[in-house]
């Protein structure tokens, strides 16, 4: 997967490193980094011959007005995107502290003492007061990278904030899907309490119908008993239908950080269908994904820091410098022959570290073999939902359509059984079972309804939502 960038050598005694002192100046030890294969099928389960479509952005994805709101309050507002910006700008701020190390720091500096000797120890045997003024510019350890070291760090703090830039981009999308995700929700359960209101209203009504039916000897005590086992049935559906609807609002506020009320949602019917999204290749379509992007840039931060790790190795040479005046006058700053300079480079070798520079290495070394697995997982996974998302779309596609045909041939059945107790020829246990079975078979309906458009909200997000 990765190759040496130079024939540089590797050190690991101090003998070595004098030795290939000469050969190895202006040489880097970060080694060359290959994307890995994609450990994916070539094609994904389901999809189609035709070529891939452009992902849409949100806007022009979702079509509900108070569904672009929505999002568009969640983005300003929701606090874990707050979180997720500001750690893009610390890694920012990161990467700006490793670049300046690249470069030499300018420091003003000035300076006065005085000091008083003993005449013990002074030449003349007189006690001394002696006084000293300092003017000048500096620079203060600057390390001469000859061996990439510095400028491996600098690669490996801008991969970070690459990713966490990336990292930014994908919790978006994913704040996105959710929101749409918790609106089509709240929708559904808006209609199907609707359902459920309207259902227990006429349950209720039937239900009066019948006592006063038995009332009279027109039915009996087993009728009445089904009626009102009916009607409680839906009456405590409605409860949990309204429970679940008030938990989806306070988690949609919570999405949205709570700015604004909720509007009303407009239903999960195909009247704000979504664009047909075909993805095309998984090498199309994975890595243009935030998340699998991030991943690469951990992986070549990763492979920085082995570069550092192992310059590590070798000598490190900083440079103090100074230029300036210098008198023992603060008047006599700046006459004449007051100049004063300073040059101290400095060479620090590393002879004995109890093998520390070495486990710096072989962390390094560890870190990018599970960054490229990490690397390697997240395509994994984006191809999964990618499969998952399609495999939905169609099934759901074939389910509503089999629960279109069930809605309506109950809805004849119930018809029909109504006509045939108002004959006499079918018991009210009949209609019962037959106005049970239609209320079902609406509920399930809806909910298949929103499944579909979760799948497609889905599949949005695992295209990577138009970023």
């Amino acid at each position: 997967m990765t190759k040496n960038r130079s024939d540089c050598p590797r050190a690991t005694r101090p003998a070595a490193a004098l030795a290939a002192l000469a050969l190895v100046a202006g040489c880097s030890f970060t080694p060359d980094l290959e994307r890995p294969a994609a450990p994916v099928p070539e094609k994904f389960t389901g999809a189609s011959d035709t070529a891939a479509s452009a992902v849409p952005r949100w806007q022009e994805y979702f079509a509900d007005p108070a569904l672009r709101a929505l999002i568009e309050t969640a983005l300003v507002h929701n606090r874990d995107m707050r979180i997720a910006l500001s750690r893009v700008e610390e890694a920012r701020a990161l990467a700006g502290i490793a670049r300046a190390d690249r470069f030499p720091a300018l420091e003003g500096q000035a300076s006065a003492s005085r000091s008083r000797t003993p005449a013990d120890f002074s030449a003349a045997g007189e006690a001394r007061i002696g006084s000293r003024y300092d003017l000048g510019l500096g620079i203060t350890s600057f390390e001469l990278d000859f061996w990439g070291r510095v400028a491996a760090l600098n690669e490996a703090a801008r991969a970070r904030y690459l990713a966490s830039e990336e990292a930014a981009k994908s919790f978006r999308i994913s704040l996105i899907g959710d929101v749409a995700g918790a609106w089509f929700q709240l929708a559904e359960l808006t209609q199907r309490e609707r359902l459920a209101s309207e259902t227990l209203r006429t349950r209720e009504e039937s239900l009066e119908l019948i006592r006063k039916r038995r009332d009279v000897g027109l039915a009996t005590d087993l009728d009445a008993l089904a009626a009102e086992s009916l009607a409680e049935s839906v009456r405590g559906q409605w409860a949990e239908l309204r429970r679940q609807r008030m938990q989806t609002e306070n988690a949609l506020n919570l999405l949205t950080g709570m700015a604004a009320p909720l509007p009303p949602p407009a239903g999960v019917s195909s009247q704000f269908a979504m664009a047909e999204l075909a993805p095309g290749l998984p090498s199309e379509v994975l890595l243009k994904r935030p998340d699998v992007r991030a991943a690469e840039q951990r992986l070549i931060a990763a492979n920085a820091n082995i570069g550092a790790a192992r310059a590590a190795f070798f000598p490190r040479i900083s440079l103090t410098a100074n230029l300036g005046t210098a008198s023992s006058e603060l008047s006599g700053l700046f006459g004449a022959g007051s100049q004063a300079w300073l040059f101290s480079p400095a060479l620090k070798l590393p002879l004995f570290d109890a093998g520390r520079n070495q486990a710096n290495l072989d962390v390094a070394d560890a870190r990018k073999v599970a960054a490229v697995a990490d690397y390697e997982k997240t395509i994994q996974q984006a191809f999964r939902e990618v499969a998952d998302a399609l495999a939905a779309q169609t099934t759901y596609r074939e389910q509503l359509s089999a629960q279109q045909a069930n809605l309506q041939a109950q809805q004849t059945r119930l018809e029909r059984v109504k006509a045939r107790a108002q004959t006499g020829i079918a018991s009210y246990l009949e209609v019962l079972d037959a106005s049970r079975e239609a209320f079902a078979a609406e509920q399930t309906l809806v909910t298949t309804q929103r499944q579909l458009r979760s799948s497609q909200v889905a599949l949005f997000k695992a295209l990577g939502g138009g970023e």
